[in-house]
This record gives structure tokens, sequence and C-alpha cells, in this order.
């Protein structure tokens, strides 16, 4: 599947992960910068939000937790049905794994094998939830420097899954179109489901409250 992929992006003359690779390895700092990016700047950096949001402003939080939860059970079934090897297993184009070989993360590790399907490039949750922190942080402030530094890392984190061999271009389309889907699904359950919930479970106490009074004390 990671050959197909190849081969799609070189008849669109779009196959410049190998290029990308090799810029970021020309300078040590960009290999530090890239690989910083790819790993603190995900979940690290999702988390953190997360619980601002969750103090600040707890529909924009409720929007990107469902966001995030159902771009991933979308990704889950992709991972399995279309398996595809990332491009640092590919070493006949010449890419180097840099969160291995510059930082001593290696995510083929024994320590992780447990935890990490190493054939689970589509879709690129990286970019797709980078896009994702970016929406929700535009829908929640008008403050320029917030919007600013989601900005720079949505773009940041789209070069920074191929600089680090670890996506390619195709991957990181599908982690968009996964993510945007994924948003419009939590934003319908914000307006059509959640809403009629809450009815539903304040009738429910409001006629167990109404029989309980009915009832009269139990002796």
């Amino acid at each position: 599947n990671a050959r197909w992929i190849i081969n799609l992006q070189k008849s669109a003359g779009l196959f410049i992960e190998p290029a990308i690779n090799d810029w970021a390895l020309a300078e040590p700092w960009r290999v530090r910068f890239f690989n910083f990016v790819y790993f603190w700047l995900d979940f690290p950096l999702i988390i953190g939000v997360g619980l601002l949001m969750f103090w600040k402003s707890r529909f924009h939080y409720t929007v990107l937790r469902d966001s995030l939860l159902i771009s991933g059970a979308f990704a889950l079934v992709l991972y399995w049905s279309f398996p595809v090897a990332p491009p640092r297993y590919l070493p006949e184009w010449g890419f180097v794994d840099t969160l291995e070989t510059y930082a001593n993360l290696s995510y083929q590790a024994q320590s992780m094998k447990p935890f990490v399907n190493p054939f689970a490039a589509v879709p690129s949750l990286h970019v797709g939830w980078a896009v994702l922190l970016a929406v929700v942080i535009f829908m929640a402030t008008r403050n320029p420097l917030a919007r600013a530094g989601v900005v720079f890392v949505m773009l940041s984190q789209v070069v920074a899954v191929v600089a680090t061999a670890n996506h390619y271009l195709f991957d990181a389309t599908v982690g968009l179109v996964v993510s945007m889907i994924a948003l419009m699904v939590a934003l319908w359950l914000q307006s059509a489901v959640y809403p009629g919930f809450r009815r539903w479970v304040g009738a429910r106490a409001a006629r167990l409250e109404a029989h309980r009074i009915r009832s009269g004390p139990v002796l």
C-alpha cells in the first residue's frame, strides 16, 4: 500500500517526501525542530489545550473532545482495512527516521511494540488533529497570539510528518478529511443530539421526583 501511494503521488508529480526529508537532515536545527514538533506539539499539546478549555469553555472542550474521539474511531477502521508502512520503512528511497536516529525515540523499539501499530500511516492524525486544534481555537477565541500559535503548529506539523519520515502527503490529506468529517459530526451532536438528550434526562428526573412526592414518605 505504501508503494501504491508513492506511485500515485509520482504520477501526480507530488512525490516530494525524499526531498523534504533530505532538506531537514541538511541542518541539525531542522532535525531537532521537526522532531520536537512531531512529538511534543501533538498529543501533549492537545491535552494541555483540552484541560484549559475544560476550565474556560465547556462547549469548545466538548467539540474538541468529540472530534478527537470520532476521528480516532474512523482512523482505527482505516488502519485495519488499509495498512500502510510509513516512509521510514522504505530505505530504498533514502528515508531516514529522524526520531530514532537523532532523538532516541523509536516506534519500533521493543518497549513500544505493545502500544504501536507500525503500519498505521494512513490517516495522519498528527495533521488532522493539528487542524482540529486550530479550528476549535479559532472558534473559541479572537486572541491573535493564540490564533497565530495554532496556525504555526498546524503548518509546522504538516512539514514535520514528512520531514521525520513518518508520513506521506497522501496520509496528511486523508487525515485532514477524516478530521473535518469528525468535526462536522461533533458539531451536529452539539446542535441536534445533546440538547434533546439533556431535555429527556431533565424530563425523566422531573417525572421521578413527581412520583416520589405523590408516593409520600417511605416509613
